[in-house]
């Protein structure tokens, strides 16, 4: 048993006092109630504890894109890999390409997920279908060749056998005139994102109520904000229960716009924005030329760009996000950390920090504008 004293959590007001028995929260009290001398325990001595962060849009890993799986070998190297960057669980995401490439990744990753969970890994949550169902006009990196108009027809073909294998579908829903996938989706249990796409407010609240509840990477791929045409990402803001992904690199969304979001966001505790990687494979890797799908990608201070100039992702971890919020003066540590932290978990459905559950702890230091976490009690 190790207790843990005058904690800060992210998502409590106060100092708090935590009993940990082999990385299970068995208590949480605050420190007020917790006499002076009854435990010898870990002072904290004021830093931020949380759990681990989840990352819900993450492309690859140490050269290794999860659209080229082939073994659950590759993908328990990535796993370890992200634990130590701080990662308790994520969802590999499989963005557009041929049916037969994805079903191969869906394949390894059902057969991984069969095995359990591995300690000091990184939870596979299951697949982030980014794609193959997106507008084509708003495709960004995606190949054109390899969109799919978006049926019900279409995506049970391509999932196949391997619908538990999946978390979370992002898809364009002004693609569909038959209202049957959401729904569809929802009744197994899979996360409907909205993204890469052209949906108008009208469009983003139909479906929203059949059971959409998040949007991908705020801002990027989708029309922007307009004072007479919300669009997806306005719907996506006024209405509850639906959480929005962002990519706090600085280059995906400039900080004056993440400003506003963080802004929109505050107040409200059961919807709202949450922070994501979108790493590729590059990730773990010097910056660089590296090959992606059939063509290249070239790496320069962590920004991933097609030689076109397209954006097309990061090579930075998901946490360097919540460093970067605080660096920047957006939010309080406390703010950032519960969005690559607490968030996440809420969007599709995971317990937080809470007695009875699994607890893998970070402990964040802040010093000036300067955070930094460290794994604590991981046995």
């Amino acid at each position: 048993m190790s207790i843990l004293l005058n904690g800060r959590l992210p998502h409590l007001p106060g100092l708090y006092c935590l009993e940990v028995v082999h990385n299970q929260l068995r208590s949480l009290l605050p420190m007020a109630k917790v006499a002076a001398n009854a435990v010898q325990a870990i002072d904290l001595e004021g830093d931020w504890v949380s759990l681990g962060g989840v990352d819900l849009q993450i492309n690859g890993a140490l050269g290794l894109a999860f659209l080229d799986l082939s073994h659950p070998s590759e993908l328990q190297k990535v796993a370890s890999f992200l634990w130590s960057q701080g990662v308790d669980a994520f969802t590999p995401t499989l963005v557009t390409a041929h049916p037969e490439k994805i079903q191969r990744s869906l394949e390894v990753i059902q057969t991984y997920r069969a095995a359990g969970r591995r300690p000091h890994h990184a939870t596979v949550l299951g697949a982030h279908l980014e794609g193959p169902f997106l507008n084509p006009a708003k495709r960004g990196a995606h190949p054109q060749a390899d969109l799919q108009p978006l049926s019900l027809e279409r995506l049970q073909v391509l999932l196949g056998p391997y619908v538990e294998a999946v978390k979370i579908v992002t898809l364009a829903p002004e693609m569909e005139t038959a209202d049957a996938v959401i729904p569809w989706l929802r009744s197994h249990k899979i996360t409907v994102s909205l993204g890469h796409s052209l949906a108008t407010a009208a469009v983003a609240q139909k479906a929203f109520a059949q059971g959409a509840s998040m949007v991908t990477h705020a801002f990027n791929a989708m029309p922007g904000l307009h004072h007479r045409q919300p669009g997806l990402l306005g719907a996506a803001l006024t209405h509850a229960g639906v959480f929005a992904g962002m990519i706090a690199d600085g280059q995906h969304v400039c900080p004056t716009m993440l400003d506003l979001l963080l802004r929109i966001n505050r107040g409200h505790s059961e919807s709202g924005m949450f922070l994501v990687s979108d790493a590729l494979a590059p990730l773990g890797l010097p910056d660089g030329v590296y090959p992606w799908d059939c063509r290249e990608i070239e790496v320069t201070e962590g920004t991933a760009r097609l030689p076109d100039g397209t954006l097309c992702g990061t090579t930075r971890p998901l946490l360097d996000g919540v460093k970067n919020l605080v660096q920047w003066g957006l939010g309080s540590a406390q703010e950032a950390i519960q969005l690559a932290t607490g968030r996440p978990r809420q969007a599709v459905g995971l317990p937080g920090l809470v007695p009875g559950q699994t607890a893998h702890l970070l402990r964040w230091s802040q010093a000036g504008s300067s955070l930094s976490w460290r794994r604590i009690l991981d046995d």
